[in-house]
């Protein structure tokens, strides 16, 4: 049985930084567009940069500046799995968002 979109939210999780879990008090975090991630598997590894867009149908995290180049010539973003990411620092602007964050 699928998930619903709603229920695949959860799946667009990843671990915090050190700095973040106790800024925090969590261990981890869902994604949001405008948060900075860094990949830490993979051929990307290193790869640091802000999320672009989530898939939440397909479960990939798209970040800006990661592209996959295609026998053509053109390019097209590249999704990542959430859980070979990890959070460095989330986006603020959403207050609420921010509150429940730090709520515990």
């Amino acid at each position: 049985m699928l998930a619903s979109l709603k229920d695949r939210a959860n799946f667009a999780k990843a671990h915090a930084s050190k700095e973040l879990r106790k800024e925090l008090k969590r261990r981890s975090i869902a994604l949001r567009k405008g948060d900075s991630v860094k990949v830490l598997r993979g051929f990307h590894k290193k790869f640091s940069g802000k999320v672009s867009g989530i898939d939440r149908k397909k479960s990939r995290v798209f970040i800006e500046g990661l592209k996959l180049k295609k026998s053509d010539g053109t390019e097209k973003p590249l999704g990542i799995e959430a859980s070979n990411l990890l959070v460095t620092d989330v986006d603020r602007s959403d207050e609420r968002r921010f509150k429940t964050l730090k709520g515990k």
